[in-house]
């Protein structure tokens, strides 16, 4: 639940505080969930998401994660999509950049898209990146349903985020069921602990799962709605009833649907669906999470035969279990009526993620040294502060607070090409004038290493000053690429 009392902090304040690699920001134990999930019906985004993300809301959370379906994805879209961010990727990012939000993962097969935002805070501390699809559409083959996933470390706890987009109509709860089997036996991971969704320590299953009550009336369905009787349509929604029979579903757990279904309205409006169809008021829209059992103890051992390794690794799954736990709250499970471009209205699930974190340290720390401006060339030192897998082809980028994502760096330097000095305990790295942006800004500094395919280091926030080169030939915005000659 929100806390009015909690001081509210402006989008500026956000940023600088998300990015301050202070040791106290990163060593809580508890962490703010917030995932939405939206079959947005081939329609533009709104204008405004502020509600959608609770960006007025005191409390900001730690994560988002946001899985649509049905995002456009006619030919023509769909190929621009791919070479240009889509619309809805755009408005996310645009909307949480500000406020110190950085995409770390997204995904997208055909209309289902998946992304995943952090505080920038957070951001070394998530690694094992990887994301992958399986397709239930036209015998396998077409991607309009089915299911994408992003499944990450968030330190040193395997997550994975799996949002589907499930067979519809009423007569097809079995074939929805066999469609998520399919989903998680054909999905898997590189690393060999947590090869398959399953494995992970935490699991979220969402999106237009498109299980419907059934056997209910239209007018008995309509007037429990209108009358917010809810629980008297539980035992015949059909997530609800599979559950009773299917042990795959029951390990999954779900917060009461007190709010009214979110399927089908008529667009713009919050009246259920008028047409010839009359399609009746579902849940179809739902947020499920997994976490992992324990692991059984290791009984004695009275058989010589018996796998030593299987036994080993039981055991020490079993002792990371007990000396790093993870719990998690659901604090809020909700929809939104004011979003009307969509014959679907979005759900909310807000979270409490308790862990204990297996490691507080990035892998490496790196910094601006001096002053920087576009006058003269500039220097990073960097140190690694554990062993990690470096490479020549990590790189440090530049970017202005408030970036994107990894891939909006102003400049990027490679830190073996570019390498000044190094010692045992730290390294210098050239940055050229050239590339540094003469109207200077608030800049941070980011170590991306290549072999894992993540950020491992983030510098503090500091200042790139204003060339004075710029200030005096009088050079425009427009006209700043003058400044090289300038110079």
């Amino acid at each position: 639940m929100e806390n009015d009392d909690d001081t509210k902090e402006d989008p500026q304040s956000q940023v600088k505080n998300s990015v301050s690699m202070e040791k106290n920001c990163c060593d809580e134990d508890t962490f703010r969930l917030h995932m939405v999930t939206w079959n947005v019906a081939t329609a533009d985004p709104p204008d405004d998401i502020s509600s959608l993300l609770h960006l007025d809301f005191p409390k900001t959370p730690d994560l988002y994660v946001i899985g649509l379906q049905e995002v456009y994805s006619a030919p023509h879209r769909f190929i621009i999509d791919m070479a240009v961010e889509d619309s809805w990727s755009h408005l996310f990012m645009s909307s949480l950049a500000p406020r110190g939000y950085l995409k770390v993962s997204s995904i997208r097969m055909q209309g289902l898209l998946l992304l995943f935002f952090s505080k920038l805070a957070h951001v070394p501390f998530i690694r094992d990146i990887q994301d992958t699809y399986s397709r239930t559409g036209i015998s396998g083959y077409w991607g309009n349903k089915g299911g994408v996933s992003i499944r990450l470390s968030f330190y040193g706890h395997m997550l994975c985020f799996l949002n589907c987009h499930l067979a519809a109509h009423m007569q097809y709860a079995s074939q929805r069921v066999d469609e998520f089997e399919y989903i998680l036996d054909t999905q898997t991971f590189d690393p060999k602990k947590t090869p398959h969704i399953l494995d992970h320590k935490l699991v979220f299953w969402f999106g237009d799962l498109n299980f419907r009550i059934q056997d209910h009336g239209m007018h008995f369905l309509r007037n429990c709605i209108t009358s917010h009787k809810f629980n008297l349509l539980w035992s015949k929604d059909q997530l609800t009833m599979m559950k009773k029979t299917e042990a795959l579903l029951q390990e999954f757990d779900e917060g009461p649907l007190d709010f009214q279904p979110t399927y089908k309205f008529n667009r713009f409006s919050d009246c259920y669906d008028s047409s010839g169809k009359m399609r009746k008021p579902a849940w179809t829209d739902r947020i499920l999470w997994r976490v992992k059992p324990k692991e059984p103890p290791p009984e004695e051992e009275k058989d010589e035969d018996r796998d030593s390794g299987l036994d080993e690794k039981n055991t020490k799954n079993q002792q990371e279990e007990e000396e790093f736990p993870l719990k998690l709250k659901q604090d809020s499970y909700t929809s939104n009526m004011e979003y009307g471009v969509s014959d679907h209205k979005p759900v909310i699930g807000i979270f409490t993620l308790e862990l204990r974190k297996m490691y507080e340290t990035p892998l490496v720390r790196v910094c601006a040294e001096g002053e920087w401006s576009a006058d003269f060339d500039a220097m990073v030192i960097y140190s690694p502060l554990q062993p990690f897998p470096s490479s020549a082809w990590d790189w440090i980028g530049l970017y202005k607070v408030g970036f994107r994502s990894v891939s909006d760096y102003i400049t990027y330097t490679w830190v073996k090409d570019d390498e000044v000095s190094f010692n045992d305990e730290l390294t210098q790295v050239y940055v050229s004038k050239d590339e540094i942006p003469a109207l200077g800004g608030e800049c941070v500094l980011c170590y991306y290493c290549s072999t894992l395919q993540c950020i491992v280091g983030i510098s503090s926030p500091f200042k790139v000053h204003e060339s004075k080169v710029a200030v005096e030939e009088g050079l425009a915005p427009e006209n700043i690429d003058g400044l090289e000659k300038a110079s």
